[in-house]
């Protein structure tokens, strides 16, 4: 497809488009924005404090539990951050007024995941730990379930 013929659709579609899609997607656009500048916010704290906090203090001790949740922690954070954004962005690019349920489950279960990982089993009762495990195989189903509705769908189209 070449350029006058995209720019062309684009332009039928700029027509047909209601006010409120309009809206949506500044919306996005907007709150892509926004999560963008957390993440590089984000990072550079990450960076900071990885960097002179942890290695230039002498701190960075590999076998220390403790640091080693610290950081991944954040990781996972900014990890987190950056799934949302790009659920948001497909949301933008394709055109859809719905964000994908498969991206909140999995955004969902990366949080959970990284609560595992920042969690001290030391101090944690053993309900708290069960209601964990309950809410990761719930989110695993039903990721599972989305996953092969989507591609009973995808083999019937």
């Amino acid at each position: 497809m070449s350029i006058m013929d995209e720019f062309q659709e684009t332009k039928s579609e700029v027509r047909l488009a209601s006010l409120y899609q309009w809206f949506e997607r500044a919306v996005v656009l907007f709150l892509t924005f926004l999560i963008a500048i957390v993440v590089v916010a984000a990072v550079w704290t990450l960076s900071l404090k990885i960097l002179f906090g942890l290695v230039l203090a002498g701190s960075l001790d590999p076998s220390d539990f403790e640091v080693f949740q610290a950081v991944f922690g954040m990781i996972f954070t900014v990890i987190i951050a950056l799934e949302f954004k790009k659920s948001l962005l497909v949301v933008a690019e394709r055109r859809e007024a719905v964000v994908q349920i498969r991206s909140v489950v999995l955004i969902a279960l990366l949080a959970v995941c990284r609560k595992i990982i920042i969690l001290d089993l030391n101090e944690t009762d053993a309900v708290h730990t069960l209601a964990l495990a309950t809410v990761i195989l719930a989110l695993g189903v039903v990721y599972w379930l989305i996953r092969a509705s989507d591609c009973r769908q995808e083999e019937a189209a």
